[in-house]
This record gives structure tokens, sequence and C-alpha cells, in this order.
């Protein structure tokens, strides 16, 4: 049975930013989650856009506490719109997960082009205690199937696959004009955490929702990837009965 992430977005973006992730991680922990996920763009920041270390580590600690364990979201990417890694977003992002105790730090790819630098990759990621995984993202940049497989298929070319996993976001594929289930299909070998949402909408008017108990192609996306691998809850909950709605879709997704 695979453990369940509550993402923090899911108790209501605007929510967090007022009363803080803190205020949610004990009902994170009292409708059965084994892990919470902060939200690097729902933290305060300072002037100079970096976040508290303070703060970090206290919430780290308030984690823990409740006996969950931690998934640092970063909008970072791992390469620059032109293609090139961003070694300074990598290295800020990596440290302020370690502060945090996190056990993933999630990325987005950005501009990847063809050229993983994996060994100058490698080098950056080296020494640090989070695993690193990297998400599909909601823009054709980031979001295509063509630059994830690309980027494994480099990898695996340099011998350095073990390096680097991926959050397999099912509805982003949505938004960037991508099936899912073929998209799991292809990339289910390098899977290590699923966000898990379905989509409503269309174009820009787009928006996370819960899936459905009888969608058979989330069922199929979640039947080709990893069964043991943690799944994220990222679509938002009732705010009129919040913990039951909560505890509701954690027992489903454990069994789902």
């Amino acid at each position: 049975m695979a453990d369940i992430v509550i993402v923090a977005s899911a108790f209501g973006a605007a929510h967090v930013l007022e009363q803080g992730h803190h205020a949610y991680v004990p009902v994170a922990a009292s409708v059965g989650a084994a892990g919470f996920e902060v939200r690097r763009e729902l933290l305060p920041a300072g002037l100079d856009g970096t976040v508290s270390a303070q703060l970090l580590a206290a919430l780290g600690r308030l984690i823990a506490a409740h006996g969950l364990w931690a998934v640092y979201s970063t909008p970072a990417t791992l390469y620059t719109d032109d293609g090139a890694l961003d070694a300074a977003a990598i290295r800020g992002a990596l440290a302020e997960a370690q502060i945090l105790g996190a056990r993933i730090v999630k990325f987005q790819l950005g501009g990847f082009a063809g050229d993983a630098s994996a060994e100058v990759l490698a080098q950056l990621l080296q020494g640090w205690r989070p695993r690193v995984l990297v998400e599909n993202g909601q823009q054709t940049m980031g979001g295509s199937l063509a630059q994830f497989r690309g980027l494994f298929d480099a990898l695996e070319s340099a011998g350095l696959a073990d390096m680097l996993g991926m959050t397999f976001d099912v509805g982003n594929w949505e938004w960037s004009g991508e099936a899912p289930l073929a998209c799991a299909r292809a990339l289910a070998p390098y899977v290590e955490y699923i966000h898990c949402k379905s989509v409503a909408g269309e174009g820009a008017r787009r928006f996370a929702v819960a899936p459905a108990g009888n969608d058979a192609g989330f069922a199929a996306v979640l039947a080709a990837l990893p069964g043991d691998v943690p799944r994220g809850i990222e679509f938002p909950f009732d705010a009129v009965d919040l913990a039951a709605d909560a505890h509701q879709h954690v027992t489903w997704l454990k069994a789902a």
C-alpha cells in the first residue's frame, strides 16, 4: 500500500498563505497521511525573496513531530529557458529542502533541449540528503513527453540515470496537451512520486479536481505506474468539512 502525501495547497492556497503551513500539518496527520508537501511559493519570503532558515527548520520539526515526512516543492527549474543548467537555483532549493529535513525535493524541468549536462548535474546533486525529483509542468516547456524521454535517455547514456527520479503529475499532462496514459507507460521506470488530480474545464479555465471513484482513465494511469511509490493529493478538499473530506480521499487513494 502506497504512502499518501497531502500537498499543502489541497487545503486551499489562500488559506495556507494566510495561516501558514503549520496550521495544516496536524490535520494531515489526523486523517492518515504519511507525508506533507511544503510548497515554496506558499511560504513567506523576505524582501530579497529568500525563505527564513528558522521558519523552514521549525516547520520540519513540526512535520516530524506529527509522524510525517516532508516533500519540498519548489518552482525552481533544473534548466533555464535557453537550456542551460540553473546551478544557482538548484543549489538554493536543495539547501532549503535540507534545512526543512525533506525526504524529497521536487523541481520543475524548465527548458531542457537535449543536452542534459549529466556530469555537471551529478556534481550539483551530489552530497545532498533529499532525493531529487523532476515534475512535468503545465506548460509545453517542461511538460512534454519528448523532453522527459530525452532527459532520461541522456542520463542513461551517461550511466547516471539513478541520480534523478520523476514526479509524475497525472493532471498536468492534460494542461500541456499530452495523453497521461501514454506518458505513464513511457516514463514508469523513472517515477518515484505521483501527484494525483484530475482536470475540469477547458483552455485557460482548467482547474484541478478530485478524480472520480469510477474514473477508468485515472485508474489506468495509476495501474501503469509503480504501485509502491508515494501518492500525493493535490486536488482541493471540500472546505465545508475539510478534515472529513481529506480522510475520505486519503483512505480511497491508499486502496486505488
